[in-house]
């Protein structure tokens, strides 16, 4: 029979377990988050992101409704917010700069005018989301997050983490996965596959798979081994739909500034959205994920 002051060190155990994996994400959030503050690195602001959002995981597993945690959870999930946006417009100007020199080297000097319009235009949006974070950061990190932090470690962590079993977030987290999945081949098999509805719910279903490979990331420590190679196998999932997604909101996002504004003709701004949602089709039939039905009618994107 186990005795009051054993089961009183295995919760002692099991919440330092959980102290030591928060603070290791913490203090390279803080780090990072600092070193992005100064010069706006792509790498730091990548990993402050990442760190933020293995924290929001964390923090989710052990306080589903966030209400032990409200004030900590809104800081980090702000900061995730406002890191995501600068990120963003970095991926793309990232890979339209690689099309652009791809179009200079093949001669195609109207499609690389095209996408340096682009890129100029992204830039301006990133310096916009840069300005935000730099005015942002410094109160969702350094002292002021200190404040939150450290009566969390002290006080709040313990009798949650005594109550919580990463396995069975784990297992919710599958379920909601599979039943996400099982509503896009439905819609994926149908008429409406490669419609805003169908493409909507295969976002929802990689936000899925991104949550379980990060779960099985940051909560690695605290999960049976059964669920260890999870991380590779929802990463693949994720990739895969990630890249779907990718192109669909490059697509979308080139709608939404329009030809006008980038000062192009029309045959060249209909031969590269043509040719950008094509690539999106390409990944979307290609992906092992969720089937997907020939259809007639695509509704990506729209000629203007």
């Amino acid at each position: 029979m186990t005795t009051e002051p054993q089961a009183k060190d295995r919760q002692l155990s099991k919440s330092r377990q959980w102290e030591q994996a928060m603070h290791k994400l913490y203090i390279n959030f803080q780090d990072y988050s600092k070193d992005a503050r100064k010069g706006f690195n792509d790498e730091d602001i990548h990993q402050a992101r990442v760190n933020s959002r293995k924290l929001l995981t964390l923090l989710s597993i052990l306080d589903p409704g966030h209400t032990a945690t409200a004030e900590l959870y809104t800081s980090f999930k702000q900061a995730q917010k406002k890191l995501g946006r600068v990120r963003d417009a970095d991926v793309l100007i990232g890979s339209f700069e690689d099309r652009r020199k791809a179009a200079e080297a093949a001669g195609d000097k109207k499609t690389a005018k095209l996408l340096k319009a682009v890129i100029e235009h992204q830039k301006d949006t990133r310096k916009a989301a840069r300005k935000k974070l730099k005015k942002a950061l410094p109160k969702l990190s350094g002292h002021a997050l200190e404040a939150l932090w450290t009566p969390f470690i002290k006080t709040g962590l313990e009798p949650l983490a005594a109550k919580k079993d990463a396995n069975v977030a784990m297992r919710e987290l599958e379920v909601a996965f599979e039943q996400k999945k099982k509503s896009c081949k439905t819609l994926f098999k149908g008429p409406a596959a490669e419609s805003q509805e169908a493409f909507e719910a295969l976002h929802e279903l990689r936000i899925a798979a991104k949550e379980l490979r990060y779960t099985a990331n940051a909560a690695a420590f605290a999960l049976n081994q059964k669920f260890h190679a999870h991380e590779a196998f929802y990463k693949d999932i994720q990739d895969q739909l990630g890249l779907i997604n990718d192109k669909r909101v490059w697509l979308e996002t080139l709608q939404s500034i329009g030809r006008e504004e980038l000062d192009v003709g029309k045959k060249v701004w209909a031969a590269f959205t043509d040719t950008l949602r094509a690539e999106v089709l390409e990944a979307l039939h290609q992906n092992e994920v969720v089937p997907v039905a020939d259809a007639k009618a695509p509704e990506i994107g729209h000629h203007s």
